[in-house]
């Protein structure tokens, strides 16, 4: 029996990254959006580069391992050199591979990850394998056997086995959470019906969150006080609005602004944890397995897991890579330690 089973993407990552990048932002009346430009037809000379593997199957389930939680995964790769490196990355955080699909048909997913002097990055991605997984490659009777089933965004006819391990999981008393993707989410709100109505823990980001709900976050919506700090209601907004399936957690991330959680009861508002930020790839993926892994662990306490979470997540955009910075629990606290004023505010609104 496994305490968690990822299902997700697999890829082998490009990171470029170089000081030659520069951040355009364009505004309209209700929002902003950043674009990173690079000087049209020059070459340009990168200040770093390297290979790792990703997606959010792995990086998820890496995560998970180590937190302590025996961990197995079901993603999809080509049988070639690049799907053998991710069976050696899963193999050194001792992640079970048995449910590791290998295709003749399609190559493993390939991203290019251009990371700015920010550290924001782009990604440039080749979906591969990864958008091939069928109801068929699927292992049910580990899944049945697990206690915790974590969905990562999947992409092209991947989305569609969504439904059948929705159902699957919620006959067999599995657990479920699942961080929502833009591809699922652009096939509209009725085709995430099941999934939303049966998962004990749903992740999205902000974007992701305007997207399946139509609200937008807008500058001239007047805020109310929340605890010592502001909370948006076009926040509330999309929080009820997800939630009101019976969902028993919903959870928005915000980047800086942190994070935001709502049980059906309680608002949750969970500040950035302090850090330095090198690469932000990979800090929603160590975000949310750790926030399900400590809710296991704690029995459901969503202001200690959101603080865990964050601290986690705080670890991987201080490094270079999206496996990089990991933290067991144990490390964890530790670094809470030096942040006594880090906590997580609460209020309900009628």
């Amino acid at each position: 029996m496994f305490d968690v089973i990822t299902i997700g993407s697999a890829t082998l990552d490009a990171f470029i990254e170089t000081d030659v990048a520069t951040i355009v932002s364009v505004c309209t009346t209700y929002n902003k959006k950043d674009f990173m430009a690079y000087p049209y037809g020059a070459k340009i000379d990168i200040d770093k580069f390297d290979f790792q593997t990703g997606g959010g199957g792995i990086n998820t389930a890496t995560n998970f391992a180590t937190l302590g939680l025996n961990t197995s995964t079901i993603v999809k790769t080509g049988n070639e050199i690049q799907g053998e490196n991710i069976i050696n990355t899963l193999n050194k955080f001792g992640v079970d591979v048995s449910n590791v699909i290998k295709s003749d048909k399609y190559q493993t997913g390939f991203s290019i990850i251009l990371t700015s002097f920010q550290g924001d990055r782009t990604v440039l991605a080749h979906r591969g394998a990864n958008a091939q997984l069928e109801i068929d490659d699927v292992n049910f009777e580990a899944i049945k056997n697990s206690k915790w089933l974590y969905l990562a965004p999947l992409n092209g006819n991947s989305t569609k086995i969504l439904d059948k391990i929705a159902d699957f999981a919620e006959q067999h008393d599995v657990n479920m959470a699942i961080n929502v993707g833009t591809s699922s989410i652009k096939q509209g709100k009725e085709f995430l019906y099941q999934v939303l109505k049966t998962a004990e823990i749903i992740i999205l980001n902000k974007d992701e969150a305007t997207m399946l709900t139509g609200i937008e976050v807008r500058p001239d919506t007047k805020t109310e006080k929340f605890s010592d700090k502001v909370i948006h209601p076009d926040i509330i907004k999309m929080l009820k609005e997800i939630n009101k399936e019976n969902t028993k957690v919903t959870i928005i991330t915000d980047g800086k602004n942190g994070v935001y959680a709502y049980d059906g009861k309680n608002f949750y508002h969970c500040d950035e944890f302090p850090a330095e930020v090198v690469s932000t790839l990979g800090a929603g993926d160590a975000f949310s397995s750790t926030f399900v892994a400590s809710f296991d662990k704690t029995g459901g306490d969503i202001e200690k897991s959101l603080k865990y979470a964050s601290v986690t997540a705080a670890s991987v955009v201080g490094n270079f890579g999206a496996q990089n910075g990991f933290l067991t629990f144990e490390q964890i606290e530790e670094r809470m330690s030096k942040y006594p004023e880090f906590g997580v505010y609460v209020c309900s609104f009628v």
